[in-house]
């Protein structure tokens, strides 16, 4: 497993909301450092619920260009 930190976050897109988990890597301190990284063009999630759901999804991997936003959540 990488090291780093977990944090809860929901992402919504023009279509959907996702509620998981992204990993902040240790050479990174917050969501925004993850999401400016220029050389990836995916966040991924994991333990994800979309749209509220009760179904826990392992793993998701979204686009960041149809990102509209990220709420940072308590854990």
């Amino acid at each position: 497993m990488s090291e780093g930190k977990r944090i809860k976050v929901l992402v919504k897109t023009v279509r959907s909301s996702y509620e998981g988990y992204l990993l902040i890597p240790q050479m990174r301190k917050r969501v925004s450092d993850v999401l400016n990284e220029e050389e990836r063009f995916f966040v991924n999630l994991t333990e994800v619920h979309i749209d509220g759901g009760g179904t826990e999804i392992p793993f998701v991997s979204l686009n960041k260009h149809l990102i509209e936003s990220i709420i940072e959540l308590s854990s």
